[in-house]
């Protein structure tokens, strides 16, 4: 008969489908054949980082010291391996296996078990999605690392710190910030999604101060050398530059064009709109182009979008207005001010006209005055009479533009990527990093 005494309960919870994911992935051999193991150890690096997982996920996570306390609650042998016990997750253990993924290379790590997942569940890599984002954090964070003396032991030659080859760790800094805290430090993820489903396949952390247009071709080109499938690269404009369009001559890839650049400026404000096609996505049309850019064959989709058209215009009026009311303030205060001859007041004009977007500077007087008899300054000072008026020209040219945007790709034949699967894509990356709007001005 059962006694009541034997029996002990442990908590499951949601975490056993977390474990149980895990175990389907294979995660934890693919870590161990990897990183190795220790002779006489008492719990794999692969089962560490299974109970890193279920910690993290376990809504009460708990520190590193505190690792046994929480496992101590649940099934701990049950969801993450025979044989392993609370007391063998300590800190110590959580820390040296830590550093052994440091040394191997996280992204390599991620990679290789993200591939397993591919081929586990079928996933389709024909298109890859590359962006990167910003992650604040609290803290001092000093960069520089303290001086490290090797001391002398008997005869035994100790190596120069220069042959001592390690990883590079990343740089806690300020940097461009997604999530809008300039104030402080940060670290930059970068990641690959695939098309189908948003899987992550591909991550890397960096410095806090990287440039995406610095670094998104030499990823795009690493990542498809280890995947080894050809996969359309899918990223927002800061893949778009002269270098990474260069380095990627024998992959495939889809980009937004920067506006910055003057054929996609020329192209959004000059192309009227008898030559925009209606799309079989709903609200958008569009022109296709070919183009060369950088001594590679490209074929450009400008783009409009209705719903963003509608929203720039909007936008454009609420700007006009603002920048109408500024102008006038800038001119009243230049109009108070004295200058010692007429050239000094035109260029002190032409200064504050160069700021003006949406207006222009008309009905220009200056006069000449003779100062009061009460102050003791008896020379002549002139002083500038002004209005301000639209700039119809530079409105035009904006109006025209509203809600357009360029995509470029270097599969020239439409068969492989007709304009609307080019179009599908890039609204998708659109929804997901928000192309059309804000963007990482590196």
């Amino acid at each position: 008969m059962l006694n009541i005494k034997d029996i002990e309960i442990k908590n499951i919870d949601h975490l056993g489908i977390v474990a149980g994911i895990v175990d389907s992935i294979g995660l934890v051999s693919i870590i161990n054949n990897l990183i190795g193991s220790e002779a006489g150890e008492k719990v794999s690096a692969g089962h560490v980082v299974k109970a890193m997982i279920l910690n993290g996920l376990g809504m009460v996570s708990k520190p590193l010291y505190m690792f046994p306390k929480f496992f101590e609650s649940i099934a701990c042998e049950h969801l993450i391996g025979a044989g392993v016990k609370p007391e063998y997750l300590n800190d110590d253990k959580l820390g040296r296996v830590m550093d052994k993924l440091f040394i191997k290379g996280l992204d390599t790590i991620f990679l290789a078990i993200s591939l397993n997942v591919v081929k586990k569940f079928e996933i389709s890599l024909a298109s890859s999605h590359l962006d990167s984002s910003s992650f604040h954090l609290h803290g001092e964070y000093k960069t520089s690392l303290p001086e490290v003396i090797f001391p002398k032991i008997g005869n035994i030659q100790v190596p120069e710190e220069s042959e001592i080859k390690s990883p590079e760790a990343i740089k806690i800094t300020y940097g461009y910030s997604r999530d809008h805290r300039p104030d402080l430090k940060q670290f930059i993820m970068e990641l690959i999604c695939s098309g189908d489903g948003d899987v992550p396949i591909f991550l890397k952390a960096a410095s806090g101060n990287q440039a995406d247009s610095a670094c998104f071709g030499e990823i795009a080109v690493s990542y498809l050398n280890q995947i080894k499938v050809d996969s359309l690269i899918v990223a927002d404009c800061a893949l778009y530059t002269e270098e990474n369009i260069k380095l990627m001559s024998n992959i495939k890839w889809l980009s937004r064009v920067p506006l910055t650049l003057k054929l996609a400026k020329s192209l959004v404000t000059t192309l009227p709109e008898s030559e925009f096609i209606n799309s079989e996505l709903d609200g958008y049309s569009y022109v296709e182009k070919k183009v060369s850019y950088a001594g590679i064959e490209q074929r450009w989709l400008v783009v409009q979008s209705h719903a963003r058209r509608k929203s720039d215009l909007h936008k454009l009026s609420q700007a006009i207005e603002k920048n109408l009311s500024s102008s006038k303030a800038k001119l009243k205060t230049l109009s108070q001010e004295k200058f010692a001859c007429s050239s000094d007041a035109m260029k002190a004009l032409s200064k504050i006209s160069k700021q003006f977007k949406h207006h222009q500077i008309d009905k220009i007087e200056i006069t000449e005055k003779t100062p009061d008899a009460k102050y003791e300054r008896t020379d002549n000072y002139y002083q500038i009479s002004a209005t301000v008026s639209q700039n119809d020209n530079a409105i035009a040219i904006e109006t025209k533009s509203a809600g357009r945007f360029i995509i470029a790709t270097n599969v020239l034949e439409s068969k492989q990527l007709d304009n609307i699967e080019e179009g599908r894509r890039q609204r998708a990356e659109g929804r997901r990093f928000c192309l059309e709007g804000d963007s990482d001005p590196s």
